[in-house]
């Protein structure tokens, strides 16, 4: 029975997490989708992808975008799940039971744990792999974008700065009758003229090779000139898509698109730069402590969900995200610490991790002791801060607003004009709806004035009367 409980316990905190988990998931990846879809429409438009092409392409973008979502999502599945609990006097039911809070932790820790494997696997293996199969499709595209651009009897402008006229293509994609002009680095095209040629594309290399047969090549320079037969001439061309994609260029071979094995053996070059070295290091812990931290804020997410209960508000939420935020700028803070070579590499790159790692630890002893969130020091000094800080500020500027608006009002009153009635020893002011109701035999300048005469506000203007004091 004893061995039953646990799985029973341990099955139903897992299913509690799951659905939010993956709500959460959902509504998250939605937001990143849209952000990453507007800088990748571009692409597609100028490329022309077609929509087979356009799954391939953001499938390779699709890890990177998990490792910040799974994360996000699974610190908030913890901590909305841990809500309705606490919501529900669910986790108060069963620790009456004997069931402590360090009893429910291990179902959370073996799911934050897989997910963090998840996210160590998308770091280390498939972005790498994504960004050199994105870079690949992106040369293929381009490649394709320029056979559909050569097409018989017309100039394409497909490859940059080379023009290439072809006459006749036959059923074997060769050409026939071809013209070139060149201008890559010159302000006078070479002109290439050859009765036959292709094209051959080398996508490991990024190039396409123009290769002409038959033909002359005919170049000025000034007031010299010079022509050129030849019997097969080659014109490689670098291909350049336009494939930067949220201001990052995918094009390029960069240190995430390297593997582990990779980096380590790059760092380890003898010929490798000081810098780059670190560059690299710090790219090999990066991958491996983002998954680290997954799993730390997936267990953070157990205090903060306990925060809620009846009749109190469900900050375990923003303070996730708040958590999360804050995570990833220290983390920011410290790789950048690392590669200006003010902190050691293995050490300054887990130093966030420990730190939150501390930071779990303190706050799960205190909310298992049923103690507030925050020390009961910490939180008097913050609210002194807010006193001094916000508040005092806030009620003093409030309070020279309205000094303000009493000044302007006693300053306009010296135009006023009071009407009154002697016979019912009354007087008016302007935006009563008496004030023009029957004319009145006497005005007054001001309201001291009529007061000073004997007459008395109406019971309707008896409210503005503090404007005029």
């Amino acid at each position: 029975m004893r061995g039953r409980l646990p799985l029973l316990l341990y099955s139903y905190v897992v299913t509690e997490l799951l659905a939010p988990f993956f709500a959460s998931f959902l509504i998250i990846y939605g937001v990143f989708f849209l952000i990453r879809l507007i800088p990748l429409l571009e692409i597609v438009l100028d490329l022309g992808i077609n929509f087979p092409d356009f799954i391939r392409l953001f499938s390779y973008i699709f890890p990177h975008i998990l490792l910040y979502v799974i994360p996000m999502a699974s610190m908030t599945g913890v901590i909305i799940g841990f809500t309705r609990l606490t919501n529900e006097r669910e986790i108060l039911a069963l620790k009456s039971c004997g069931v402590s809070l360090r009893q429910m932790l291990p179902p959370v820790f073996i799911m934050a744990a897989v997910i963090a494997s998840l996210t160590g696997f998308f770091s280390v293996r498939l972005i790498p792999a994504g960004e050199i199969a994105m870079q690949q499709l992106m040369y293929q595209l381009a490649k394709e974008k320029i056979d559909q651009g050569i097409k018989e009897k017309q100039f394409t402008e497909a490859l940059g700065e080379v023009v290439v006229y072809v006459d006749t293509i036959d059923e074997e994609e060769r050409w026939h009758g071809v013209y070139v002009s060149d201008m890559r680095g010159r302000q006078q095209p070479i002109i290439i003229m050859a009765q036959r040629g292709q094209m051959q594309a080398d996508i490991k290399n990024m190039s396409v090779t123009i290769v002409l047969e038959q033909g002359s090549l005919h170049s000025t320079e000034g007031y010299d000139g010079q022509t050129i037969l030849f019997h097969r001439y080659q014109l490689q061309i670098p291909l350049r898509p336009p494939t930067r994609i949220g201001g990052d260029d995918i094009t390029q071979r960069s240190k995430g698109s390297m593997s582990q094995e990779d980096l380590l053996r790059a760092a380890r070059h003898p010929k490798v730069h000081p810098q780059d070295a670190i560059t690299f290091m710090t790219e090999y812990h990066h991958r491996l402590t983002l998954p680290v931290g997954c799993l730390i804020l997936s267990l953070l997410g157990i205090p903060l969900g306990l925060q809620a209960g009846p009749g109190r508000r469900a900050v375990g939420v923003p303070l996730g995200l708040a958590f999360f935020v804050f995570y990833y700028i220290v983390s920011t803070i410290a790789k950048v610490l690392v590669e200006d070579g003010q902190l050691a590499v293995g050490p300054g790159m887990w130093l966030p991790n420990l730190f939150f790692v501390l930071v779990l630890v303190m706050i799960f002893r205190r909310v298992e002791r049923e103690r507030p969130l925050v020390p009961e020091r910490l939180s008097m000094l913050a609210e002194n801060l807010q006193e001094r800080l916000v508040l005092r500020p806030w009620k003093a500027l409030m309070q020279w607003g309205r000094r303000r608006e009493v000044d302007a009002s006693k300053e306009s009153s010296a135009g006023l004009l009071v009407h009154a009635h002697p016979e019912k020893m009354l007087f008016h002011l302007p935006g009563c709806i008496h004030y023009t109701e029957h004319p009145s035999p006497l005005e007054f300048r001001t309201v001291h004035m009529a007061r000073k005469a004997g007459l008395q506000p109406c019971p309707l203007c008896q409210g503005e009367m503090e404007k005029y004091q």
